[in-house]
């Protein structure tokens, strides 16, 4: 949708949005290499990211819009905050992200400030601290049967707590920590999931080949 403004209106949004620019930096800051944060200016939806900070997606300055900031600008009446939903980074890494519009006086949305939490990265600490909590210590039992129908969430949950237990991610894992890895979730029957291969292999930084190199 094509807008139409005057040169102070121009003015006075692009100063808005560089103001957005300094609390994106100052957030990116605060939470190092565990929080991305992403500036998209609206008005220009096809070179829409101006600045992100702990750049975990890949993308760059000048990238499109995404499907959310396309939302906004067909509808003003779109929500403005849309907090805490479930996403992921291109890599498969699990993610919680918030979105925030921006709006002119005149009511449009003309950009959008965005937190991608790596979720990835605080599960050696959510273990860690559910163990120091813990009253008495639980194992993990053979399972009695084999369910074929575990999804990808509950392989990737599995994958993150077993690579947790190891006090690390899944793709800092050592070449013999993801093996080892690997042979228990097949033990577990992990494998019989449909994708379960591509899954454990993304998840791990590795081909589809080399999981089933692993679980031999």
């Amino acid at each position: 949708m094509e807008r139409f403004v005057d040169g102070s209106s121009a003015e006075a949004d692009e100063h808005l949005i560089r103001e957005t620019e300094k609390i994106a930096v100052a957030l990116g800051r605060m939470f190092p290499g565990l929080c991305e944060v992403v500036v998209h200016d609206l008005r220009d939806p096809q070179h829409a990211i101006r600045a992100i900070e702990n750049n975990l997606s890949g993308r760059q300055v000048g990238d499109s819009v995404t499907e959310l900031g396309l939302a906004r600008i067909e509808d003003p009446g779109y929500p403005s905050v849309i907090q805490n939903y479930p996403n992921q980074f291109p890599d498969g890494r699990p993610a919680k992200s918030t979105s925030i519009g921006i709006k002119n006086t005149s009511g449009e949305y003309i950009a959008a400030l965005c937190l991608n939490l790596d979720v990835s990265v605080l599960s050696p600490v959510t273990l860690a601290l559910s163990n120091l909590v813990a009253t008495d210590t639980e194992h993990r039992e053979q399972p009695l049967e084999t369910l074929r129908d575990r999804n990808a969430r509950e392989l990737r949950q599995a994958v993150e707590e077993l690579a947790a237990e190891r006090a690390a991610t899944p793709r800092s894992l050592s070449r013999e920590d993801k093996k080892a890895l690997v042979r228990q979730l097949h033990q577990d029957g992990y494998f019989d999931s449909r994708d379960a291969a591509q899954t454990i292999a993304d998840l791990l930084g590795v081909s589809r080949a080399t999981v089933y190199n692993y679980s031999k």
